[in-house]
């Protein structure tokens, strides 16, 4: 009976934290647009990532497998968010990259959904969610893997 109480009280948090993130999504950051203004700007799947937390599937962005020159931006607002210079083929099926463009470009939060602790990064101009970042880019300068949604990016060819 001891545990049931526990397990109540676990998922009251976890329902607190979730709607907490929620919140601090729409009204923390320099841009902040409506659920319905989002809606207007972004594809049903770049709203499902972008402003729900979503995760494409792997091996289905085009920037995968892109090594062209030049900047990653955040498709939600337009951010400058990483060089195509710190991309690496990780062979996790998602764009991977070392290091943010600079350290405000990007927010990190941790994220403790789907029973993990993990940190999520967000866009530090419109909170995006754009994936996550994980310190398993051993061969990399920085050790990190910046592991992110595609459809959360656009590019801008150098």
């Amino acid at each position: 009976m001891k545990y049931l109480g526990l397990i109540l009280l676990f998922g009251l948090f976890q329902s607190c934290q979730s709607q907490s993130q929620k919140t601090m999504k729409s009204n923390q950051y320099p841009i902040a647009k409506t659920e319905e203004e989002w809606k207007k700007t972004l594809s049903d799947e770049e709203f499902r990532v972008l402003r729900n937390k979503g995760t494409e599937r792997p091996f289905t962005s085009e920037f995968e497998t892109l090594w062209d020159s030049g900047t990653y931006v955040c498709k939600g607002c337009g951010a400058e968010l990483f060089h195509s210079d710190t991309k690496f083929d990780a062979g996790c099926g998602w764009p991977s990259f070392y290091q943010g463009i600079n350290k405000s470009a990007i927010k990190e939060i941790l994220d403790t959904t789907h029973g993990m602790i993990r940190t999520e990064v967000v866009c530090a101009q419109c909170g995006g969610h754009l994936g996550h970042v994980f310190n398993d880019g051993y061969d990399q300068p920085t050790g990190l893997r910046y592991c992110i949604n595609g459809v959360s990016l656009g590019f801008k060819k150098k």
